[in-house]
């Protein structure tokens, strides 16, 4: 499902005046909703969150992040929802028994790199967590969810799109409003160039808390190995056009490019459209490791991946809020 084309439209539209009721509703839900007070747990609590629906890089931010406290000597764990799967209670996931049909495709990414906890229950996973020797625990989403006290919300921000139209869902991509969620942010995080002009429509409301900056760059090892090839490039992304940008920016020849629904699971069909798109561009197909995971297994060797890292402004500010958390928790 792709997102309505008048979120994006800052200016009132029809649609989103019709909508503001039942926009209104759901902010009060929302806000009411984190009245909740959450378990606090006995370690740190970091959450890669959003304000608005799709994809902002949250995954990709949390995999930094963990990275980061791993080179500390940091035993780090997950933990998410597990978008798209069928596992609901709280469960470990094992890369070599589970798939993306299970417990979705971010888990899956994030397990390949530390302990993973799927389900709804935020807190009941984070006992799990701590219970097996987490020191640390990052959410990858769940800003919205009140079930877990957070010592650190950093708030994800797209540059590409920045809030939208800044209306509240359906009328708009917010989650909740815009001020209920500065409110309750640690710091935020802008990703990309800042296209939207999010810190001039709301840089006033953000002060005094900290704007990191920080980039999506295409993994330079999966690059060089395609730079010399023609590429059909596909991804089921909440905004595929960030992956074919990143892709012709890093130099890869993208002599077409298919864009899906996010969280997209691919069938029969759709492979033979790719296979014959490949063939007739005498093409390499190329996705990223998220879609990857939501492939037929048939499919995944015929199929290259290019993974994105994260590319901070200053890498110092994301050190040092990890330091105060591990000094804190007297971890270090």
């Amino acid at each position: 499902m792709y997102p309505p084309c008048f979120w994006q439209n800052s200016n009132a539209t029809v649609f989103s005046r019709l909508l503001a009721p039942a926009s209104a509703f759901v902010a009060f839900c929302a806000a009411r909703r984190q009245k909740q007070s959450g378990w606090k747990a006995p370690v740190p609590v970091l959450c890669c969150g959003n304000i608005t629906v799709g994809g902002t890089g949250k995954t990709t931010v949390a995999l930094d992040i963990i990275q980061r406290l791993q080179q500390r000597d940091v035993a780090v764990h997950a933990l998410i929802r597990g978008y798209g799967g069928n596992v609901k209670n709280t469960t470990r996931v094992k890369v070599t028994k589970h798939t993306a049909q299970d417990v979705g495709d971010e888990a899956l990414l994030l397990a390949a790199k530390c302990p993973t906890w799927v389900g709804g229950d935020r807190v009941a996973s984070a006992k799990a967590a701590v219970q097996a020797g987490a020191q640390f625990l990052v959410m990858d989403d769940g800003f919205q969810n009140p079930g877990l006290s957070k010592d650190v919300s950093l708030v994800v921000i797209d540059g590409a799109v920045g809030l939208g139209n800044g209306c509240v869902l359906p009328a708009g991509p917010l989650r909740e409003t815009s001020q209920n969620a500065f409110e309750r942010a640690s710091a935020f995080l802008l990703v990309g160039e800042d296209q939207a002009g999010f810190m001039r429509q709301y840089g006033e409301q953000l002060s005094p808390k900290t704007v990191l900056r920080a980039d999506l760059q295409p993994i330079s090892a999966d690059i060089d190995v395609l730079k010399s090839s023609t590429c059909v490039a596909f991804a089921g992304l909440g905004r595929p056009s960030k992956f074919f940008d990143g892709l012709k920016k890093a130099g890869v020849r993208v002599v077409a490019a298919v864009a899906f629904p996010d969280h997209y699971f691919y069938k029969t069909k759709d492979m033979n459209k790719l296979l014959a798109l490949s063939t007739q561009y005498h093409g390499q197909l190329i996705t990223t490791p998220k879609d990857a995971a939501r492939l037929p297994s048939s499919m995944r060797a015929h199929i290259k991946t290019v993974g994105v890292g994260l590319e901070w402004e200053n890498s110092a500010e994301i050190e040092n809020m990890l330091s105060e958390l591990l000094t804190k928790y007297h971890i270090l």
